[in-house]
């Protein structure tokens, strides 16, 4: 892949070694980038996920992957190490993919869109699911008016890893997460999903939130499977106590003054990643649901209908995205190694946004985001609306 730096392969780095931070070492292999590496906790965690991820490098800190020099660097850490990784490797003029929620409260989020700007970096956060083909169709026939007049959007994102009360993870400590865990960690995902198909703007948010268990184990174990080992760092026969929330359930002013309801939870039996939404037109709806990407239903008063995946008709930015052809299921991967793409190519491009392809999530929604959260949790405190900022 040509990078725009005198032809040679876009050079990017990792600081992370969880899930998350093998599907971006995939993601970025996939992009066409030379991976030079991976940070962990320690020297000898880097050298160990290395060899898991077939990776030249272990870095044994910040500083060596900044000294790398790569292009890109992919901060994929507990949340509350966002803030402060990516901002030093902003100050280093080095561009920066970093997970969400982008940091642990707003303001933070705010500071690090600021610093991208003022370096003149590119700076993505990874809503991928913007990059599911069928999502760009849904979006595209709203702006082309066929749903008519949003009227009402719902919906809900369902998860079940956090149902054994023995379950636990990095994110149920407030510390470590923040003081949101399933809303930051998956309602996040379900709004920026939501503003970018409808073009809804959320304004404000009445929110209740609920804990199942009062404690869980103090071990910090993988958040899903698939990281290289389950690498605790606490001992899983102490129990805390739990301050971050399982399930919430948000309802939305929108700007416009229209209605949005989600529920999210982390403990819902059988259910694995169910982000499902829906958007209720003057003239028709749609929905969507991630576990069955490939699809989406459109309907109106006179019946409904499926609409699958087809890189030969519908939404130019459906068609730019549907890789394979109809029938060959393109999936999470696809879209994360889109997304990854896209900033890339957006690197390649400049730091003039007008450059950048068209949906690439930056800084800016990661922000965005971040209110959002702030918003839910103060309305699930005190029980009242709360203004979206």
């Amino acid at each position: 892949m040509s990078s725009g730096y005198g032809g040679r392969r876009t050079r990017v780095a990792v600081v992370g070694t969880g899930m998350i931070a093998g599907v971006h070492a995939r993601a970025a292999r996939a992009a066409g980038a030379e991976v030079l590496g991976v940070l962990g906790r320690s020297p000898s965690r880097s050298e160990q996920v290395a060899a898991q991820l077939d990776l030249p490098r272990g870095y044994a800190s910040l500083d060596e992957v900044i000294a790398d020099a790569p292009d890109v660097v992919h901060v994929c850490t507990p949340n509350d190490q966002h803030h402060p990784q990516a901002l030093a490797v902003i100050r280093a003029g080095i561009n920066v993919v970093c997970e969400k929620p982008l940091a642990i409260d707003s303001a933070e989020a705010d500071e690090l869109v600021e610093a991208a700007q003022r370096a003149g970096v590119v700076a993505t956060v990874p809503f991928v699911y913007r990059y599911h083909p069928i999502v760009r169709e849904i979006r595209g026939r709203i702006a082309d008016g066929d749903l008519g007049r949003v009227l009402a959007v719902h919906g809900h994102y369902l998860q079940d890893w956090m149902l054994d009360e023995d379950a636990s993870s990095w994110r149920v400590d407030a510390g470590s997460g923040g003081l949101s865990r399933a809303f930051a960690d998956i309602g996040s995902h379900w709004c920026d999903l939501v503003e970018f198909v409808t073009g809804e703007r959320f304004a404000a948010v009445s929110a209740a939130t609920d804990i199942v268990y009062p404690t869980r184990p103090a071990a910090s174990g993988p958040s899903f499977s698939g990281s290289p080992d389950p690498d605790p760092v606490a001992d899983a026969s102490q129990r805390a106590e739990v301050t971050t929330e399982d399930t919430a359930v948000a309802t939305f002013r929108t700007a416009s003054g229209r209605i949005g309801n989600v529920v999210i939870s982390q403990v819902a039996s059988g259910r694995k990643n169910r982000l499902w939404f829906e958007v209720d037109g003057t003239r028709g709806s749609a929905a969507f649901d991630q576990e069955q990407p490939e699809s989406a239903w459109f309907g109106n008063e006179r019946g409904a209908q499926i609409v699958v995946r087809d890189p030969s008709l519908g939404a130019p930015d459906q068609r730019r995205l549907a890789v394979v052809p109809s029938g060959h299921p393109q999936g999470y991967l696809d879209a994360f190694a889109a997304f990854v793409a896209d900033t890339y190519e957006a690197v390649r491009s400049g730091p003039d946004p007008d450059g950048w392809p068209e949906g690439l999530p930056t800084f800016a929604d990661g922000a965005r985001s971040a209110h959002i959260i702030d918003a839910v949790v103060g309305s699930a405190a005190d029980g009242t609306w709360g203004a979206i900022r």
